[in-house]
């Protein structure tokens, strides 16, 4: 049996509810900008004598440095006290810039035993800042990251600094360690802004 809109509307009425809304188009989320476009993204080469961590916001036309340096630490330090000058250093740097996503380089072999467990250290001391203020965290594995930004995996650390210097139009090439962590933040900028079938490993 049919009925007329307007007895469909008397029957809600009578029911309590309103008239129901019409949908919003499907594309209208599409004409949005992405999220991605704008976020703060947070870079980190760690190492106990000398930590990089770079800060960009992905934007266009071009992605901006906000941030970066190298937290650097005395030979003659003990191991703990460079630690702790690395945890204090990224609470101010994710204080500052509250960066929505971090992204690290990834683990590579070490023929020294002694170096990996430095190595680890360092690295251990930073996830622990980072996964402090809620941050999701990314690895990308340092071939993959040269060969996003430079074009070639086996890139030297000068090319690197290159590459970051005209892709953030940075008056000059960052240090090496600055520029690996930038570089780190480019690579996953890009990774995140383009249909990828292979997700980012998250750690």
């Amino acid at each position: 049996m049919g009925i007329t809109r307007q007895q469909f509307e008397q029957m809600q009425q009578r029911l309590g509810g309103a008239p129901a809304r019409a949908a919003a188009p499907a594309f209208a989320a599409s004409l949005r900008v992405p999220a991605s476009a704008h976020r703060v993204i947070l870079g980190v080469d760690p190492s106990l004598r000398g930590t990089g961590y770079g800060v960009i916001r992905w934007a266009k036309p071009h992605p901006v440095a906000l941030s970066h340096g190298t937290i650097s630490c005395p030979q003659n330090w003990e191991h703990s006290r460079c630690l702790v000058k690395i945890v204090e250093t990224l609470r101010e740097v994710l204080k500052q810039h509250q960066p929505a996503v971090c992204v690290v380089e990834g683990l590579f072999f070490a023929q020294n035993l002694q170096t990996a467990i430095v190595m680890g250290e360092a690295r251990g001391a930073a996830l622990a800042a980072i996964a402090e203020a809620g941050l999701e965290i990314f690895e990308i594995a340092p071939r993959k990251v040269k060969q996003a930004v430079v074009g070639y995996g086996a890139a030297q650390k000068s090319a690197v600094a290159k590459m970051v210097q005209r892709l953030l139009n940075l008056p000059k090439p960052p240090a090496p360690d600055a520029a690996d962590a930038l570089a780190l933040a480019l690579a996953h900028a890009q990774e995140n802004s383009r249909y990828n079938l292979t997700p980012l490993k998250r750690i």
